[in-house]
């Protein structure tokens, strides 16, 4: 993998919008409400304000802590699959997100349904691809054993 930062970015910021996507839109809503922007719950306009401000959040933090967890050692076992991982994680939390603000735009019902599901079923699967991602690369930093 070649961005390894990158890819830890990503997971956390896909992995906080996931867990919290209502709590961020309401936070994009409360934003744009306050600077005088009338938006209804739910909109579109809230969600990526929310969005922004989390991507503002998880910066902050990578900046002031000059990266973020867990690190991983490059020659640790687990720690390939553990980028690997967590790169499927980013992507299906990807697509969730972006069927967030597309969903409005589906006219039809069973559709919409349909994608609805498997969206949501993207959001689980991948805070457990999240989960066992960090894990294996929290595991390439502990110490090694040695073959005989």
């Amino acid at each position: 993998m070649k961005h390894q930062n990158l890819n830890i970015f990503a997971a956390w910021f896909f992995m906080l919008q996931t867990l919290a996507m209502g709590w961020v839109a309401a936070a994009g809503n409360a934003l744009l409400e306050m600077l005088g922007a009338p938006t209804p719950e739910g909109s579109v306009a809230g969600r990526m304000v929310g969005a922004l401000l989390l991507l503002l959040l998880i910066y902050v933090a990578w900046h002031f802590m000059r990266g973020l967890p867990p690190h991983g050692k490059p020659e640790g076992n687990g720690y390939r699959p553990g980028h690997r991982i967590l790169l499927a994680g980013n992507v299906l939390a990807g697509l969730l997100f972006a069927f967030q603000f597309f969903q409005s735009g589906i006219e039809d019902h069973n559709t919409h349904l349909v994608l609805d599901t498997f969206t949501t079923a993207f959001g689980y699967f991948a805070m457990g691809c999240f989960a066992i991602g960090f894990s294996l690369l929290y595991q390439s930093t502990l110490p090694q054993e040695k073959k005989s």
